[in-house]
C-alpha cells in the first residue's frame, strides 16, 4: 500500500529556487512539503552570488545574519581580462544606485554551506523537508497535476498530493517535460565547463580580493572564485570548437588549459589542486543555455534550471533561481487564497511569472551575446548594457545594475526592506502605519511609495506585502 501525504504545495528540489519558493509560501500559512533527492550538505556549482540575491531575496527570507556570520568572502564587484583591452578592468557594484548603500554587496559562497542555510531556514519557517526522496513522476487527474510519486531512502514508494507542484530540481529534472513543450537551446551558447578546486592560489589586492576574476583566452574563458583565504574554485569554459580538448584525461586537460592562460597560470603558480573530499574531483558540466517553451500547466510550474539556464559568465544562475522562486511564490500565494478572493484567474497568475522571468532571462542573453565579442572593449560593453537595460542611468551604471541582477525594476531585489519587515508585524497595524507613510510621501512627492506599473498590457503588479499578485490600481478601480 502506497503512503499518501496531503498538502497544499509540493516543491521538488531543495536548492536556492526550491527553498525560496517553499519558504515564501509556507510563511503565508500554507502547507508545503519539499522533496530533495540528496542528503544535505551536498556539492553544487554556482558559487558566485549577485547583490540582488544577497541584498534582496536573502533579506526577504530572513537569512542575512546567518550569511554574515558564515564568513563568506565579500564580493564587491568583478574583475575581467576580457575583450580588446589587454589589461584587466574592474567594476564595483556600489557604483549602481540600487546597491550603493549595501555594506556587503554580495558573497562568494561554498554552495554546500549556502544551500544548507536556505534549506534549514525553510524548515524553521514550517516547510516539511524530506531529504533522500527521489521523485519519479507526477500524478495527473483529469488533465491536472495533483502531486508526485517518489521513493524514499528505504526504497518505500510514496505519494505527495497537493494543489500545486513546483519543479525546482535543476537541469537534470525528471519531470520538467511534463509541462509540455521542449527546451529551446541557444544556438550561441553551447559550451562545456571543466573545473576543479585549488588551495594556495593568489588573491587580488584589497578591496577587490573577494571579486570574481574572469579571464578570456584562446579556447574560451576561466573563472577564478575565492571561496576562503585558501580555497579557490577554478573553471575553464571552452567554446564548442575546443570541446575535444577536454575529452579523456581531465587532469591533463585542465593543466594544459591553465598553461594557455598566463594570468590564471600566474595566480595558480604556488597552488595545489584539492584531490580529496567533495572538492577533490575535476568535473565537467555542459553549459548549453536553454529555456523551456512552457513554464507551467495546471498544477505544475517550473523554477530555476528546470525552467532555463544561461551562460555563467555573470554568475546569474542563483539570481534567476531565487528571483523565479519569488515570482512563483506570489502566484501560488494568490492562487491559494480563499476561492475568488483575489479576483485573478490561475492562468493569469502563472503567466505573470513567466512573462517577468523570460524578460530577465532574455535581458541577460541579449547582453551576453554582445559580451562575447572579443573585439570590443569595456566601454562598448557598458554602452550595450545601457541599450539592453534602458532607463536614464549612465552606461557604466547600467552595466553594473544589469550584471548585479537589479535591472528588472523588481523592488524586492533592490529594496527588500520595504517588504521584509512586514512578516513579523500584525497585518492590521502594518496597514495603518503604511497608509500613514504613503500619505506623507504622496503629500511630498505627488506619488505613493507602493505605486506599481505592470510590465505588460493587462499585467499584474506585486501586492503591498510583496508576497502576492494584485491588479494595478487603475484596473482595480
Amino acid at each position: 500500500m502506497t503512503d499518501i501525504t496531503e498538502t497544499d504545495v509540493v516543491v521538488v528540489g531543495g536548492g536556492p529556487g526550491g527553498s525560496t519558493v517553499a519558504t515564501l509560501v509556507a510563511r503565508q500559512g500554507h502547507r508545503v512539503v519539499l522533496l530533495e533527492k540528496e542528503r544535505f550538505p551536498r556539492y553544487q556549482i554556482g558559487e558566485s552570488l549577485l547583490p540582488s540575491t544577497v541584498q534582496g531575496i536573502c533579506r526577504l527570507l530572513g537569512v542575512s545574519e546567518e550569511l554574515e556570520q558564515a564568513g563568506f568572502p565579500v564580493k564587491r564587484g568583478g574583475t575581467f581580462r576580457w575583450g580588446a583591452n589587454p589589461e584587466p578592468w574592474t567594476f564595483d557594484f556600489g557604483i549602481a544606485p540600487e546597491f550603493a548603500d549595501a555594506a556587503a554587496p554580495a558573497y562568494q559562497v561554498e554552495r554546500m554551506k549556502f544551500d544548507q542555510i536556505l534549506l534549514d531556514n525553510a524548515r524553521r519557517t514550517g516547510v516539511d523537508v524530506r531529504e533522500e526522496h527521489t521523485v519519479t513522476d507526477v500524478i495527473e487527474e483529469n488533465g491536472r497535476v495533483r502531486g508526485v510519486s517518489c521513493t524514499d531512502a528505504d526504497g518505500v514508494r510514496r505519494e505527495f498530493r497537493g494543489r500545486y507542484v513546483v519543479d525546482a530540481s535543476g537541469n537534470l529534472s525528471r519531470i520538467h517535460s511534463r509541462v509540455g513543450g521542449k527546451r529551446q537551446y541557444s544556438e550561441f551558447f553551447r559550451n562545456l565547463a571543466l573545473f576543479g578546486y585549488f588551495t594556495g592560489g593568489k588573491r587580488m589586492p584589497a578591496p577587490t580580493s573577494g571579486n570574481i576574476l574572469a579571464v578570456a583566452f584562446s579556447a574560451g574563458w576561466f573563472w577564478y572564485i575565492p571561496l576562503s583565504d585558501e580555497l579557490t574554485s577554478v573553471g575553464a569554459v571552452v567554446h564548442r570548437e575546443a570541446l575535444d580538448r577536454i575529452q579523456g584525461d581531465r587532469e591533463q586537460a585542465l593543466k594544459e588549459l591553465i598553461a594557455e592562460c598566463p594570468m590564471i597560470a600566474d595566480f595558480l603558480s604556488d597552488a595545489e589542486r584539492v584531490t580529496s573530499g567533495p572538492y577533490g574531483e575535476i568535473r565537467v558540466r555542459k553549459d548549453y543555455s536553454y529555456i523551456q517553451e512552457k513554464f507551467s500547466r495546471p498544477g505544475l510550474v517550473l523554477v530555476g534550471d528546470a525552467a532555463g539556464f544561461i551562460d555563467p559568465v555573470f554568475s546569474s544562475g542563483v539570481h534567476l533561481a531565487t528571483y523565479g522562486g519569488l515570482l512563483v511564490a506570489r502566484s501560488l500565494n494568490t492562487a491559494l487564497r480563499t476561492a475568488g478572493e483575489s479576483g485573478i484567474d490561475e492562468k493569469k497568475l502563472f503567466e505573470e511569472y513567466e512573462v517577468r522571468y523570460r524578460q530577465e532571462y532574455m535581458r541577460f542573453h541579449e547582453f551576453l551575446v554582445s559580451f562575447y565579442d572579443m573585439h570590443s572593449d569595456e566601454d562598448s560593453y557598458f554602452w550595450k548594457a545601457k541599450k539592453v537595460a534602458g532607463g536614464t542611468a549612465s552606461e557604466l551604471q547600467s552595466f553594473v545594475t544589469l550584471v548585479g541582477g537589479g535591472s528588472s525594476d523588481e523592488r524586492a531585489l533592490v529594496d527588500s526592506g520595504s517588504y521584509g519587515g512586514r512578516r513579523d508585524v500584525d497585518e492590521a497595524l502594518w496597514s495603518v502605519a503604511q497608509a500613514g507613510a504613503n500619505i506623507q510621501v504622496q503629500a511630498a512627492t505627488g506619488s505613493t511609495v507602493d505605486e506599481q506599473v505592470p510590465v505588460r498590457d493587462d499585467g499584474l503588479v506585486p501586492s503591498d506585502d510583496g508576497m502576492h499578485w494584485a491588479l494595478p490600481a487603475t484596473a482595480a478601480a
